[in-house]
């Protein structure tokens, strides 16, 4: 199995990446979705965003309103480095689970671990190898501000809460450029699904 982990700046096109992987064959797991599964409603790590973020921090069926929470930690590193606290310990026990199921069923199978803050959480280490997604930030600014209706302001803030893609080019074993058109990315994302399956068939 060749576990890769998939990450990128925030708004850089990774889960266009993911499926045009998935689509030749990769199998995916989405931290951020394994993210949601954890913060349902009345579990521990719910408990704790709610005991230490208040209840206006949930809509009206209790789930975590991620866009509240958001405004919240993305303007103090503080109260984000708490919420993360919170959620990877549970998150990553999560993903290694579904690893361990993966392998059990697939030993040859080449896996996305989609991963935003890959780097940041000193994760690099966990994967065989890291695929980075990579635009520009002026870029990342347009489809944020487009994909979530965000201000510039607050845009660049979350961009700024990351470390800059620049810094996260040195750890990658593999750069997908997203900066030019889809059809573009789909014809490196074919060379580099090739490169891939020869990595996992050496590490046999």
């Amino acid at each position: 199995m060749l576990n890769v982990g998939l990450t990128g700046g925030i708004a850089s096109g990774k889960s266009t990446i993911a499926r045009v992987l998935v689509e030749k064959g990769a199998l995916l797991i989405d931290l951020d979705e394994l993210a949601h599964e954890i913060e349902a409603p009345g579990g521990d790590v719910w408990h704790g965003i709610v005991r230490n973020f208040g209840k206006g921090v949930l809509n009206a069926d209790r789930t975590i309103d991620r866009k509240k929470l958001g405004a919240i930690v993305f303007a103090d590193p503080t109260r984000l480095r708490l919420l993360n606290e919170l959620v990877h310990p549970a998150v990553f026990e999560a993903w290694r689970g579904r690893l361990r199921e993966i392998c059990g069923i697939s030993p040859a199978a080449i896996v996305l671990s989609a991963v935003p803050l890959l780097i940041e959480v000193g994760m690099v280490e966990a994967v065989d190898l890291v695929l980075l997604v990579y635009i520009t930030p002026e870029r990342q600014i347009s489809r944020l501000m487009r994909r979530n209706g965000y201000s510039r302001e607050e845009a660049e803030a979350r961009i700024a809460s990351q470390m800059p893609i620049e810094e996260k080019v040195s750890y990658a074993d593999i750069i997908v450029d997203n900066d030019g058109s889809e059809e573009d990315t789909k014809r490196v994302l074919t060379d580099i699904w090739e490169e891939l399956k020869k990595r996992e068939k050496s590490a046999r």
